[in-house]
């Protein structure tokens, strides 16, 4: 179950999501599911298509499937997502 606290470790892909702040201005507020992951991107799909947003300049807020956001910083899940689910994470 993907809950505040786990959800750097978990998958990400299937999420809904929203670019809170991006050093692009013109990602700012974009919004959508994920589609797919990389270690450096979001692949989120949007109203107007499928857009790359680069995780390390980016901060993002899930929404979780029990309805809670979370804002996390892009440089906390800067990695490919088979090493993020295997990473010890301290308290953040």
């Amino acid at each position: 179950m993907i809950t505040p606290k786990n959800l750097i470790k978990h998958e990400l892909i299937g999420l809904d999501a929203s670019v809170f702040n991006s050093t692009n201005k013109s990602y700012i507020g974009l919004n959508g599911k994920i589609l797919n992951e990389t270690k450096s991107m979001l692949f989120i799909k949007t109203k107007k298509g499928l857009k790359r947003v680069s995780k390390k300049n980016s901060v993002f807020i899930f929404m979780l499937p029990n309805g809670k956001k979370v804002k996390v910083d892009g440089k906390r899940i800067c990695y490919r997502p088979e090493d993020r689910i295997k990473l010890k994470v301290r308290k953040w």
